[in-house]
C-alpha cells in the first residue's frame, strides 16, 4: 500500500506523533511523501491512501487539493471536534493495521461545485456547458459554499432559484449556506439547518439571519442546480467554499451551485458511525441533567 501523509504542524501534537509513527508506518506501507506545509498538489500524488493528521480543516484542505482525484482520505483527529476526521491518535496503530488488511471501507461523499458568473454575462445558469465556458471562478466544497454579507455588515439582498423553474425567490439577510450532507453538521447546523445523513444525495439551503419569520432551511435534490443572484451587496460580500475565500461578489453577479462530478472518498471508522458520532461529538439526544435535589 502506498501512503501519502498530510500533517498539520499548527496542531501541537501532530509533529511528535508523526515523528513517532513514521518509522512504524514505513515497516507496514510505502510512504511516498510527507507534506507538512499543507499546500502540495495532491492531484499529482501516486498513492493508494492519503493520511491527514490534524482535524476536519486539514482533511477539507486535502480534499480540495485532490482536484477530483479519487484517492481515499483517512483523517486522524488532533483538533477539537473531528467529525470528518473520524480516527483518534489513541487507536491509530490498530486502525492503520485494519486499513492495510483491507478491513476498512471508504464511502463516497457528495461535493459541491460553485461557479461565479459576472453580472453582465448572459449565460444560461442551468446549462452546465454554458456555465463552464462563462464562469470567472470555480471552486469545490466538501462541506459548504457560503455567501456572507461582509463589511460594512448591512443586510444584503439575494435571489434564489432552484432547478430550471421560472422565477426566483428574493430575501434579505446576512447571507446563505448551501451545505452537503457532510457539511450539514458544520456551519449549517449552527445556523439552524437540519442534519442530513451522509448517504442522502441532496444539499441544504439555509439562510443566515433572514429578515423573515418564515424562511426555513430547505433540502433539495443534488440533481438540481441552485442559482444565487447578488441583487444588493456590501463591498465585502464574499463567497466562501469550505471556509476559503473564493470571490468577492458585485451587484448582479450569479453563483451557480451544483453537484461536482467528482465525489470525495472518505475512509470510515467502523467504531464511529453517524448516530454514535452525533451522540458523542454533538451531544445529540442527550438526556437532561437533573440536580441532586440539594440545591
Amino acid at each position: 500500500m502506498k501512503v501519502f501523509i498530510v500533517a498539520n504542524p499548527r496542531k501541537p501534537d501532530v509533529k511528535p506523533a508523526l515523528d513517532q509513527w513514521l518509522p512504524w508506518l514505513k515497516q507496514r506501507a510505502e510512504v511516498v511523501g510527507v507534506d507538512t506545509d499543507c499546500c502540495s498538489d495532491l492531484a499529482a500524488v501516486d498513492a493508494d491512501v492519503i493520511l491527514a493528521l490534524g482535524g476536519d480543516g486539514t482533511l477539507l484542505g486535502a480534499a480540495r487539493r485532490l482536484n477530483g482525484r479519487a484517492i481515499p482520505l483517512m483523517g486522524v483527529n488532533f483538533g477539537r471536534l473531528g467529525y470528518l476526521a473520524g480516527f483518534s491518535p489513541k487507536h491509530f496503530r490498530s486502525d492503520f493495521e485494519a486499513l492495510v488488511a483491507g478491513r476498512l471501507k471508504s464511502t463516497s461523499r457528495l461535493v459541491l461545485e460553485a461557479s461565479l458568473l459576472a453580472a453582465d454575462d448572459k449565460a444560461d445558469a442551468f446549462d452546465s456547458a454554458q456555465v463552464a465556458r462563462a464562469r470567472k471562478t470555480v471552486a469545490t466544497a466538501l462541506n459548504d459554499a457560503v455567501i456572507t454579507a461582509g463589511p460594512p455588515f448591512h443586510m444584503i439582498e439575494l435571489e434564489i432559484q432552484a432547478g430550471s423553474e421560472s422565477g426566483a425567490v428574493r430575501f434579505f439577510g446576512d447571507g446563505v449556506i448551501a451545505a452537503t450532507p457532510s457539511g450539514s453538521t458544520a456551519y449549517n447546523l449552527s445556523a439552524g439547518g437540519p442534519i442530513i445523513d451522509p448517504g442522502v444525495e441532496a444539499f441544504c439551503v439555509t439562510p443566515v439571519c433572514p429578515h423573515s419569520l418564515s424562511f426555513r432551511p430547505v433540502v433539495v435534490s443534488s440533481r438540481n442546480s441552485l442559482v444565487l443572484r447578488a441583487s444588493k451587496v456590501n463591498p465585502g460580500t464574499t463567497l466562501f467554499c469550505d471556509g476559503q475565500e473564493t470571490a468577492v461578489l458585485r451587484g448582479g453577479d450569479r453563483v451557480v451551485i451544483r453537484r461536482s462530478p467528482n465525489d470525495v472518498q472518505l475512509i470510515e471508522n467502523p467504531q464511529a458511525g453517524p448516530w454514535r458520532t452525533l451522540a458523542e461529538k454533538l451531544n445529540w439526544a442527550a438526556s437532561p441533567r437533573y440536580n441532586d435535589g440539594n440545591g
